[in-house]
């Protein structure tokens, strides 16, 4: 891993639809967000935050040794409540800030770090993370975020949309993807230039964030570039659901 300085900002909302109180469900003896906060302290993080809504979980990061900020109830992303805690700092624009999301406990800590050196090393105002494509369900699949990349690795597009289309491949079959195609999926784990984080906040949402509900589009649609690093696997699953809540009690049991 790369020994850059960065901080870590994990938002954990309380109140989630499907699942309420999802960052303190136990896994193993300990909740979610605490979790994704001890393997956030491998990846050679300077500094690590949880930025939450509900004091239930401030009270659990003080039991546990881990730095938490009560943000505001109605922030519509993760992005927009580390946007809170950057101005709360007073963060110099040059800081490099990671954003690892409170309901992915099996969080790779070196792709918390490759997060960070991508940013540094791109020059971006935010690098993610992809993975390639094999599968044509996958591809087409509206759930799975898909990002098309122009030659030096920046962010095109993000779309739940099959893109890049392969027109002529397509109308014979969509079973299978043609093999000279590229497609991506997004994996989304940010890192932030805290300059672009001072400014996220006032910036206007935009029709195509609006139109696919992905929040990463407000900064492409703003002019913000996002560097796009490629690994060639992807992460472990997150928790979005009661079904896998259970299975990863039973990973950690």
């Amino acid at each position: 891993m790369r020994d850059i300085p960065f901080k870590v900002v994990i938002p954990a909302r309380y109140a989630s639809t499907r699942l309420p109180a999802k960052p303190l469900i136990d896994l193993g003896g300990r909740p979610m967000v605490i979790r994704v906060a001890e393997n956030a302290r491998q990846s050679g993080a300077e500094e690590i935050l949880i930025a939450t809504d509900h004091p239930a979980i401030l009270e659990a990061a003080a039991e546990y040794g881990h730095e938490a900020i009560l943000t505001a109830e109605n922030h519509a992303s993760g992005t927009d409540r580390i946007a809170e805690v950057a101005a709360f700092k007073g963060w110099p624009p040059d800081t490099l800030v990671v954003n690892a999301q409170g309901d992915e406990p099996s969080l790779p800590p070196d792709m918390i770090n490759a997060a960070a050196s991508a940013l540094a090393d791109s020059g971006a105002d935010m690098a993610t993370l992809a993975h390639p494509i094999a599968d044509a369900a996958e591809f087409f699949n509206p759930n799975v975020v898909k990002v098309v990349c122009d030659r030096q690795g920046n962010a095109l597009y993000f779309s739940r949309a099959p893109v890049p289309y392969a027109r002529d491949a397509f109308a014979k079959s969509r079973e299978t993807l043609p093999p000279d195609m590229k497609a991506l999926r997004h994996i989304g784990l940010y890192a932030y230039r805290a300059s672009f984080l001072h400014a996220y906040g006032q910036l206007e949402r935009s029709p195509l964030e609006e139109s696919e509900s992905l929040e990463q589009l407000r900064a492409l649609w703003h002019g913000y570039r996002i560097h796009v690093l490629e690994i060639d696997h992807p992460l472990p699953p997150g928790v979005d659901t009661k079904e896998e809540a259970e299975r990863m009690r039973q990973r950690f049991a």
